[in-house]
C-alpha cells in the first residue's frame, strides 16, 4: 500500500527535475562546494536560500548516485535534468530509480521563491493593468483588504477571502481576470 502513496509524489519530483532543467545554463555560479559553505540559518538572504537548495540536491544526486541511479549535476539553481521523452518514461518504470528516489528524496526542501518567480514569465504591461484594475475592483465591491499587485502584477499577498463582501468581489470582479461571473451548469 505505502508504494501507491509514494508512486505519485516519485512522478511529481521527475517532472520537477525535468521542468527545472529548463533553466539558466550558467552551471556553478555561486555555487557551494560539498566542501565548503556554511549552515542554513532561521534568517537567510534570497541568495543564502537559493545556496541552501543547491547544497540540498546535489547532496540528493550524491545518495541517487550511491543507490545507483546514474543522475546529473544540478544546474546553478538546483534544476536536474533527467531528460525527456522515452527517457523520463522508462525511468518511472525503473524499480531502482524509483527506490533511490524515495529513500533520497524525503528531505528535500521546497524550492526557494525567488527561483519559483524566475521559473514564471514576466507579465506584459497590460496584464499587470489588468491586475491592477482587479485589485481595485475587488476593494470596491467588498473585499476592502485586496492587496494591489507588486510592480511585476505578481505577489498579491493575504487577505480575507471567506467574508461575504470578498465573495461578493469575487463574482462582480471575476470576468475582468477572465472568471465567468456566473458557472456554467454542470456536466454529469
Amino acid at each position: 500500500m505505502g508504494t501507491y502513496r509514494i508512486l505519485p509524489a516519485v512522478a511529481a519530483s521527475v517532472v520537477v527535475f525535468v521542468v527545472g532543467g529548463c533553466g539558466s545554463g550558467d552551471e556553478g555560479a555561486g555555487v557551494p562546494t560539498a566542501d565548503g559553505g556554511t549552515g542554513v540559518s532561521a534568517s537567510q538572504s534570497a541568495g543564502d536560500d537559493v545556496a541552501a537548495y543547491v547544497q540540498a540536491r546535489r547532496e540528493y544526486v550524491k545518495c541517487l548516485r550511491e543507490n545507483g541511479v546514474d543522475a546529473p549535476d544540478p544546474d546553478a539553481k538546483g534544476n536536474i535534468d533527467f531528460g525527456g521523452g522515452d527517457i523520463l518514461r522508462a525511468l518511472k518504470k525503473d524499480p531502482k530509480f524509483l527506490a533511490a528516489t524515495q529513500k533520497c528524496g524525503k528531505d528535500l526542501p521546497a524550492v526557494p521563491e525567488s527561483i519559483e518567480k524566475g521559473n514564471q514569465p514576466p507579465l506584459s504591461a497590460e496584464q499587470i493593468e489588468v491586475e491592477r484594475e482587479y485589485a481595485e475592483c475587488m476593494r470596491k465591491n467588498g473585499a476592502a483588504d485586496f492587496p494591489d499587485p507588486g510592480p511585476d502584477g505578481l505577489g498579491q499577498g493575504e487577505w480575507d477571502q471567506t467574508s461575504a463582501g470578498a465573495k461578493r468581489a469575487t463574482r462582480i470582479c471575476g470576468p475582468i481576470i477572465g472568471v465567468p461571473a456566473t458557472p456554467g451548469p454542470g456536466k454529469g
